[in-house]
């Protein structure tokens, strides 16, 4: 499919990977609105720190996936749709899984039904790596099994399996996207690299972190990105659960370690018992398989790990963005 000329949406606009997939959308000529979650502040998240001529090209709308009004709203005269809202914070899952169900679950039905009724001529649905648990076999392909290992986990694969639902019985072309562990500039703390990175540029020479020994497969935010790009382009996704994935893997501690010898190598690690997840729901081993994506589409990793790490500690270092972090705070 070629995007040119296409009215694209892009919902989870205000967000990590939406306003990175938003900016490079405009940069590349492309049509766009952005759905971001409306608030009384009338924030639009990080797309408030795009410069103001890539804004300029950018039409809002304010609303909320929950919404199925609002996102008739939103959907119709729209071509596209990148479908990347989602709440996403596994432990605070743990307090508030009716919240998950209602935007991750419902909101992605919402999407689906208004796409339908508006004849969407493809909608791209953000999955994530945690719907496969604790890697069974590596490198984790797209038929590996799914595990509900957290309540977060368990509302993504009920969203992706209602996607796979719509595609089969309304022939709705639907993509679900399934990228790994996205890190880069604008992360929220929640995660674990910039957890790091800020404790570090804060001064903290004990940095807390939770479990250690598990390993993630880390993705550069614009190789995911580029990733999403390439499979809305592609036709042959259309119906697919396509990962976006290193094939590579690193323990959090080794990670940890990394960072540490860049920034402030007489920093030491101490565990926090607030940040361990509970036994059972701690995904042990993450090392995804990018041989789907690569004989679908076009894309293949550009950034390398180091080159990536570089660039995102570059970004937190800049004192406007470290100041929006609250590195006392855990943040859930």
């Amino acid at each position: 499919m070629e995007l040119k000329n296409k009215k694209i949406l892009v919902t989870g606009a205000d967000g990590f990977i939406g306003s990175h997939l938003v900016e490079t959308l405009v940069n590349q000529g492309y049509n766009v609105k952005a759905f971001v979650l409306y608030n009384s502040f009338n924030s639009w998240g990080w797309l408030d720190t795009l410069p103001k001529e890539t804004l300029s090209k950018i039409e809002i709308f304010t609303g909320n996936v929950t919404d199925p009004n609002g996102v008739r709203a939103a959907v119709k005269g729209i071509d596209v749709i990148f479908h990347l809202a989602a709440l996403i914070a596994i432990p605070y899952s743990y307090y508030s899984p009716d919240s998950y169900v209602d935007t991750n679950i419902k909101g992605t039905l919402n999407i689906l039904q208004a796409a339908r009724d508006y004849n969407v001529e493809k909608v791209l649905v953000t999955s994530t790596s945690e719907v496969y648990g604790t890697a069974l076999y590596v490198p984790i392909d797209e038929k590996h099994p799914k595990q509900g290992q957290s309540p977060y986990s368990a509302t993504k694969i009920s969203a992706d399996f209602m996607s796979e639902s719509f595609f089969r019985s309304f022939n709705l072309p639907v993509t679900i996207v399934r990228p790994f562990n996205t890190f880069g500039p604008r992360q929220s703390a929640r995660a674990v690299i910039p957890t790091i990175i800020t404790q570090l540029l804060a001064g903290k020479t004990e940095i807390k972190l939770g479990s250690l020994h598990p390993t993630r497969d880390l993705l550069y935010v614009k190789d995911t990105v580029n990733g999403f790009i390439e499979i809305a382009q592609s036709e042959k996704t259309i119906g697919e659960e396509v990962n976006i994935a290193t094939q590579s893997e690193i323990t959090v501690g080794d990670l940890a370690q990394k960072i540490i010898q860049l920034i402030n190598p007489s920093a030491v690690i101490v565990s926090d018992e607030q940040r361990l997840r509970p036994e059972k729901s701690e995904v042990e081993r993450l090392f995804g398989s990018n041989k789907k994506i690569t004989e679908l589409t076009n894309w293949k990793q550009q950034y390398s790990f180091d080159q990536a790490l570089n660039e995102t500690i570059s970004w937190f270092r800049n004192e406007e963005n470290l100041k929006r972090y609250k590195t006392d705070i855990y943040n859930v």
